[in-house]
């Protein structure tokens, strides 16, 4: 009896951690599955019930009609381009910022540490009179560098603390050994460090993106002719039909699935490195 106990009890913990790897998959893909039988389904498809485990009636019409409607296009490229800034901009600026916090000890580090995320508890509502005002006189109103500049200072402290545990997880003694053998402090963090650490750095990259391309505040505002897919979408589809609304959710969803997925491997290996 005691020797079948540590295996059942196995088995049940087995049993159980698949049963939630299963909970949480269905909660993520369901949801898209239903969007993308809304988007490609047409006017009917959206409004058949009950729905179908299996799609039918499947079209790619509906969607390319939704794609050549004046904007979406402009709008998908201008959300690109901000969340390319976005990403670029927060690993070159937020991944230094982490290394300092990782390596170095200085007076006011845990406040700068709080200070840090303190700047996400303050509401952009309340800039946005000013950031209009001042990029208006600077030339960046109704540009994509402009949402990309805002929407870099509210990944920029995602990108800081997630570096700092990449950073920290990466033993310093690699960096000693380097300087032993002959290399400089810059060159011993990009042939030693960068390379370890290259699944935070994406991980990070995928928090830049994911923020910027569904950020909606700022890019309604900031923008007029030059608007972000999600403000484009905010402003178009609310008197648009039921299966554009889905079409335009998937064309939200579709990028960011795409980008994690690219760099999946990253992510996965994060893990090995996080837990050293």
């Amino acid at each position: 009896m005691t020797a079948a106990q540590p295996s059942n009890f196995g088995s049940a913990r087995k049993m159980l951690l698949w049963s939630g790897i299963a909970a949480l998959c269905a909660w993520v893909l369901v949801p898209i599955y239903l969007v993308a039988l809304g988007a490609f389904g047409g006017r009917s498809g959206v409004y058949q019930w009950p729905k179908s485990i299996l799609p039918t009636g499947i079209s790619l019409e509906p969607f390319l009609l939704f794609l050549r409607t004046e904007g979406v296009a402009g709008a998908f490229l201008n959300s690109l381009g901000a969340a390319a800034v976005t990403v670029v901009l927060s690993v070159l600026i937020g991944a230094p910022a982490g290394y300092a916090l990782a390596r170095y000890d200085f007076r006011g580090k845990d406040s700068f540490r709080l200070l840090v995320l303190l700047t996400r508890a303050f509401p952009l509502a309340i800039l946005a009179l000013p950031l209009t005002v001042s990029f208006i006189r600077i030339g960046l109103y109704d540009t994509v560098i402009g949402v990309g500049l805002v929407h870099t200072i509210l990944a920029l402290p995602f990108a800081a603390l997630v570096t700092q545990g990449i950073f920290m997880g990466v033993p310093r003694e690699l960096e000693e050994a380097a300087w032993v053998f002959g290399c400089s402090r810059p060159q011993a963090f990009f042939r030693i460090v960068a390379p370890l650490a290259l699944p935070g750095l994406a991980a990070t990259a995928v928090f830049a993106f994911v923020i910027s391309w569904n950020e909606v505040f700022a890019a309604s505002v900031l923008t007029v002719r030059n608007r972000t897919l999600t403000a484009y979408l905010l402003t178009v589809l609310s008197e648009s039909p039921l299966h554009y609304r889905f079409a335009g959710g998937l064309l939200l969803i579709l990028p960011s699935v795409i980008f994690i997925f690219a760099v999946r491997r990253y992510l996965f290996a994060i893990w090995g490195i996080s837990s050293k």
